[in-house]
């Protein structure tokens, strides 16, 4: 049975792993175009072309895969299945009808729960105590297709959005492994979706959704800054300087000052007030240096404001 895979994130990347491993045959890797990075702006292969270097798939990589010419390219990979992680593109109807076995994505959310790019991030903002990964037989809606399996994974108290990618991504490979001969032998069953999703679209995180808004209460920022590590990390201005906030955590009661003043630091952390309640800040990153511990921080440098300054 040939094999096409589209992803091109690391969520998708160890997918992409788990299946050659299994000794599924790959007859094609389609993912985005290298991203040019850094000053100098070189293109830099994503992690799942990397993968596919690794173990010797074949490699499209087009601009747009709507376009007939990328149509007949998937086409002539003659896939029997095309499994599909975090690609970043939507896929027409050709290529959706094109495999004997259908075309199935592989999403990390226990849909019709957060249909988008950034449902990882989003169930930890929205503080769920558990999330999952679902397997769906894809349609032309936006993550509306009938689901075939799922697995729940439980959010812990400390969760950030990179240690619950990792849960995730090695859950969805399994149950991946799991769902596919299902699929072959005709034993898979299908669950329509609902039309309407219970949560709000989880669009694509960009560097915005990490700026702090101290007006929201201590227990919101404090998911911030677990749903937004490693990227965009949850920040604000302190001395004129951008301040990443690595880990914190919530103090009770209110003490007096206003949204994002500085109320004081000890051995602990720096305690900061917000909309409601009071956030102790554990770890940090001051423009230019490195991330360290808040007693670390302050042993080599003094606050010079009173309060964190607004966006």
């Amino acid at each position: 049975m040939n094999v096409v895979f589209m992803g091109t994130p690391d969520f998708a990347s160890g997918i992409l792993k788990a299946l050659h491993e299994a000794g599924y045959t790959i007859s094609g890797v389609v993912t985005q175009p290298d991203k040019p990075v850094g000053r100098k702006k070189e293109p830099v292969a994503g992690p799942v072309k990397q993968e596919a270097l690794a173990i010797g798939c074949p490699i499209f990589q087009p601009v747009k895969v709507r376009t007939p010419e990328s149509v007949e390219e998937v086409a002539a990979m003659k896939p029997d299945l095309i499994v599909v992680a975090a690609f970043g593109q939507i896929i027409p109807k050709s290529i959706l009808d094109m495999p004997k076995y259908g075309c199935i994505n592989v999403h990390a959310s226990l849909l019709p729960d957060y249909r988008g790019a950034s449902p990882i991030q989003r169930a930890i903002l929205d503080g769920r105590k558990e999330t999952g990964v679902t397997i769906m037989r894809m349609n032309e809606g936006l993550d509306t297709g009938d689901i075939i399996s799922k697995v729940v994974i439980p959010i812990d108290q400390e969760e950030t959005g990179g240690s619950l990618f990792d849960k995730l991504a090695e859950a969805g490979a399994k149950l991946l492994l799991d769902t596919i001969p299902t699929i072959v032998d005709g034993t898979a069953t299908y669950e329509p979706q609902p039309e309407k999703s219970p949560t709000p679209y989880a669009a694509m995180l960009t560097k915005a959704m990490g700026r702090i808004d101290w007006t929201q209460s201590a227990e919101e920022i404090e998911r911030q800054v677990r749903a937004m590590n490693p990227w965009p990390s949850a920040y604000s201005t302190l001395d004129g300087k951008g301040f990443k906030i690595w880990k914190a955590h919530v103090e009770k009661p209110d003490m007096e000052g206003e949204p994002g003043s500085i109320l004081r630091q000890d051995r602990k952390g720096l305690y900061v007030q917000t909309g409601h309640g009071v956030l102790c800040i554990d770890e940090v990153q001051m423009e230019s240096r490195k991330r360290m511990t808040t007693a670390d921080f302050f042993r080599g440098y003094v606050i010079r404001s009173d309060r964190f300054e607004e966006s």
